[in-house]
C-alpha cells in the first residue's frame, strides 16, 4: 500500500499577482510560511523540478529526489503572464474544456493522464511529494474518480497537504 502526502509549494509572487507561474522562487511570504511548517514523515520524498518546489523541500529539511512527472502544468505561451494579459476567449476555452490547450502548452486532461500514470506507478511505502497545486488537483480528481472536469473545483492553497492511500487504480482520500 502507498501512503502518499501531496504537499503544495509555499507562496510565490506569481500567486500573489495572479500570474501564470514560470520557474520563479518562493516569495518572502512563502519563506515565512515555511517557518511554521513541519515536514511530513516519509520513507521517501520526491519533488517537482521547478525552483519553488525544490526550495520548499529544502526549507523543510527534506532530502528529495526530483521526479519530472510532478512538474507543473505546462502553461505554454501564458507562462509568466497576468490573467488580464491572456485573451479572454482562450482563457474561457481553457477553463471550460479540460482537453483544450489554447496556450500551446498542456491541457488539464493531459496533466491528469500524466499524474494518474505517476500515481499508479508508485511503489509501496510512505511517500511525500512536494509539487504544484495543479498536480494536486489532478491527483485528487483521479483518486476520487472525478477526472479532469473536477480540476477547477479543487482549491489548493500554498503548503496544503492532501493525503491519499491505495495502490494502482484504487485510491482513497484521507482526511485527518
Amino acid at each position: 500500500m502507498v501512503r502518499l502526502t501531496l504537499l503544495a509549494h509555499a507562496s510565490t509572487e506569481a500567486q500573489r499577482a495572479v500570474r501564470f507561474p514560470a520557474d520563479e522562487p518562493l516569495s518572502q511570504r512563502g519563506r515565512r510560511e515555511l517557518g511554521r511548517a513541519v515536514a511530513p514523515v516519509a520513507d521517501r520524498v520526491v519533488v517537482a523540478p521547478e525552483r519553488r518546489t525544490t526550495e520548499t523541500a529544502a526549507a523543510l529539511g527534506a532530502t528529495a529526489g526530483v521526479d519530472p512527472a510532478l512538474r507543473d502544468l505546462d502553461y505554454g505561451d501564458w507562462a509568466g503572464l497576468a490573467m488580464d494579459e491572456v485573451p479572454a476567449a482562450g482563457l474561457h476555452e481553457w477553463l471550460t474544456d479540460p482537453h483544450a490547450a489554447p496556450h500551446g502548452g498542456e491541457s488539464v486532461a493531459a496533466l491528469g493522464d500524466r499524474v494518474a500514470g505517476w500515481l499508479d506507478g508508485l511503489a509501496p511505502g510512505r511517500v511525500v511529494a512536494v509539487t504544484h497545486p495543479a498536480v494536486i488537483r489532478a491527483a485528487t480528481g483521479y483518486a476520487l474518480g472525478a477526472g479532469p472536469r473536477a480540476f477547477w473545483r479543487i482549491d489548493v492553497r500554498p503548503l496544503a497537504r492532501v493525503r491519499l492511500h491505495g495502490r494502482a487504480g484504487r485510491w482513497s482520500l484521507r482526511l485527518d
